[in-house]
């Protein structure tokens, strides 16, 4: 999904993604894991089936998610859930869609911060999307959960690291053909559809688009506060090697 790109040291793309990425994998494997184990994924018998299983999802999402009239009034415990929720998953769709944009964009990232760097910043800026998506909404009872703001917070700061890496994207109006575009060109057009999304949206069940926003904003400045305009990676466009898989 990404062109080749080169650095000051030589590196290649193809270079990248042969190199171990194992933050990015053990968080897809994990986030895969409790999904498959808990009530969203239907897999689990013992959360039973129909109504019981709508009230064991509703009591789970409660517990370990993040509810942010509980957050700010409740008890003590409740600090932790935005780091909780970052692991959970209200649908297949919610998780396969998270876990792609993580693959995709997680790997260039980790390698370029650093594997414990990579998973501080990734649990940092989680918590924080989380925070202010919940302070925004602090009288709300409806659970939050998803990886949405901290993989919004990896796009931010890919954006900054790799903004001439090429993002193949399947647009609708093109019939869904992939086209390869830079990724400064996709990820701030992504940003802008969850400002007008976030604009529109109505409180109660749904997207936390604005968690995406804090997500990829505190990604973006985190990457330009920590590594500068001096060590930004130079793309080259070059076309896909023979044979090279295009997901």
């Amino acid at each position: 999904m990404i062109g080749n790109w080169s650095g000051a040291r030589g590196r290649t793309l193809r270079t990248v993604r042969r190199a171990p990425a194992p933050v990015t994998h053990a968080l897809i494997t994990l986030c895969c894991l409790i999904f498959a184990l808990g009530p969203a994924s239907g897999l689990n018998p013992s959360y039973g089936t129909g109504q019981t299983l709508f009230l064991a999802q509703r009591a789970y999402f409660r517990h370990w998610g993040v509810v942010p009239a509980d957050l700010f009034d409740g008890p003590a415990g409740e600090v932790l859930t935005p780091v909780t929720a970052l692991f959970l998953h209200g649908s297949w769709v919610h998780l396969l869609g998270n876990m792609l944009f993580l693959y995709v964009f997680g790997a260039m990232a980790e390698e370029r911060m650093g594997r414990v760097q990579f998973t501080l910043f990734y649990l940092g800026c989680g918590y924080l999307a989380l925070l202010g998506y919940a302070a925004a909404n602090a009288n709300s009872e409806q659970s939050l959960v998803g990886a949405s703001g901290a993989i919004s917070a990896v796009l931010g700061a890919f954006l900054f690291l790799f903004p001439g890496a090429r993002v193949t994207s399947l647009l609708p109006f093109l019939l869904f053909l992939p086209v390869r575009f830079p990724a400064w060109v996709v990820l701030p057009f992504w940003a802008a559809l969850q400002w007008v999304a976030a604009g529109r949206a109505s409180q109660g069940p749904g997207v936390a688009y604005l968690a995406h926003l804090v997500g990829f904003g505190l990604g973006f400045v985190y990457a330009w506060g920590r590594f500068g305009r001096g060590t930004r990676v130079k793309v080259t466009a070059a076309p896909a090697p023979e044979g090279e898989n295009q997901p």
